[in-house]
């Protein structure tokens, strides 16, 4: 990755989109809804609080999480899709 986050952002890959729904119904390109959850690819070093110390991220390379439906910025790179997003916009980290 040609990425690096800086302080507490992260990098995203998000899911694909289902392509079929639970009852066998196949969704179309123009109904399929954003992703809301994905890997992280890679994270900053921490958010620096007030008094100068570092806060060390919570989220870590590997992750699968969720996060809002707006969330993050969305860049391409070699054709890939990714999200930029603070570690803040995470909701949930899933087990």
């Amino acid at each position: 990755m040609k990425l690096t986050p800086l302080h507490d952002r992260i990098i995203v890959k998000p899911s694909q989109p289902e392509e079929v729904t639970a009852g066998g119904i196949i969704i179309p390109d123009t109904a399929k809804e954003k992703p809301q959850q994905g890997e992280v690819i890679a994270v900053g070093q921490g958010r620096t609080a007030d008094d100068g110390k570092l806060i060390p991220m919570q989220i870590k390379v590997g992750d699968k999480v969720l996060y809002g439906k707006y969330s993050g910025t969305e860049v391409t790179i070699d054709g890939e899709d990714y999200l930029i997003m603070r570690e803040s916009d995470v909701f949930a980290i899933i087990n």
